[in-house]
């Protein structure tokens, strides 16, 4: 990509109207069945990563308006397991937009049906780029609209991530 076409992409980017993270907050919900398994009944790591790569591609539709394919993951923290039968929960929302990438993070909760109680079970955070439908080339974002303390303080951590996915891509290609 020449300096030139992402200039020319970030003016347009620039031009169109904000939208606020809550028009891009997804949730799913999906009940644990034997075959997300492992032999001690636990949900699959592999499976976590698929259903979080979902709930995070929803948002960044949401917040872009169109197709995205996944650039990056940056983090995946696994914190509790999630048993055979309960019900897992995904929620989801843009950090940051860039120009035509976006930063989303998720968390996965776990609920037993049988007592209620939810658990926080993993973090994630997952970069997508917005895909243009007719050139299939990356397309730009409108920018995000920040309301609350928490949503800014994302909105700025994300930076950081960026520039250090960045560096790392840059020294990898050397």
């Amino acid at each position: 990509m020449t300096s030139k076409s992402a200039s020319k992409r970030s003016r347009e980017a620039e031009a169109l109207p904000g939208k606020p993270v809550s028009a891009s907050r997804s949730e799913m919900s999906e009940v644990v069945l034997p075959a997300w398994t492992n032999a001690l009944g636990k949900l699959l790591g592999g499976q976590v990563m698929h259903l979080v790569d979902i709930a995070a591609a929803m948002a960044a539709c949401r917040h872009s308006n169109s197709y995205v394919v996944t650039a990056s993951v940056d983090s995946i923290d696994f914190r509790n397991a999630v048993n055979l039968g309960e019900i897992v929960i995904l929620k989801s929302q843009v950090n940051r937009v860039f120009t035509s990438s976006m930063e989303v993070g998720v968390e996965v909760y776990s609920e037993n049906v049988l007592t209620g109680e939810k658990k926080h079970t993993t973090s994630a955070l997952v970069t997508f780029v917005a895909i243009d439908e007719f050139t299939r080339q990356p397309k730009p974002v409108c920018p995000l609209i920040l309301k609350t303390a928490e949503e800014k303080r994302r909105f700025a951590e994300a930076a950081g991530r960026r520039k250090a996915r960045l560096a790392l891509r840059a020294k990898n290609k050397k």
